[in-house]
């Protein structure tokens, strides 16, 4: 298995689930010593370029001890097919667009570097990490305990 140097963290605005887990990733890299790894986030859309993750996003993180504070939305673009060893979806939708994105814009070559996060999971109940957007409160707190789970699971999948 090639060992990986970046990993990007993909859902549709880039405010809700793909930052935490680009925060949650970083502080479990942290206590693996794995400081040299690049992460990141970004989205399939454009809809909130430039802006923080969405408050309740940040106050539930830090609920749980991670620091959203510094990230900013992003779209996606296909330059990160090569700069990115693994790019992880949030959802089959946004799988799909990062398939169609990778085609589109040369890099079809590359599409096995994308998966979706919970195929690093050790739970079997989801498949996707679904949109707490629209949802309540309690939506935020069930996305980080996924998170989390797939997170330790690329650790030991790839650095343990």
């Amino acid at each position: 298995m090639k060992a990986l140097n970046s990993i990007l963290f993909v859902c549709l605005g880039n405010i809700c689930r793909s930052p935490t887990a680009e925060g949650v990733f970083k502080s479990f890299a942290n206590k693996n010593n794995l400081t040299d790894l690049k992460i990141d986030s970004a989205g399939t859309s454009s809809y909130h370029e430039g802006e923080m993750p969405d408050p309740r996003a940040i106050r539930f993180a830090e609920m749980r001890g991670y620091d959203l504070n510094s990230l900013r939305a992003r779209q996606v673009n296909g330059q990160d097919f090569e700069q990115f060893d693994l790019i992880l979806a949030m959802d089959d939708s946004n799988y799909q667009n990062l398939i169609h994105l990778a085609q589109s814009s040369g890099h079809g070559e590359m599409i096995d570097k994308i998966k979706l996060l919970l195929d690093y999971s050790s739970q079997s109940k989801f498949r996707e990490v679904p949109d707490p957007y629209y949802g309540g409160e309690n939506g935020f707190n069930q996305v980080i305990d996924l998170i989390e789970d797939a997170c330790q699971g690329i650790i030991d999948s790839h650095f343990a």
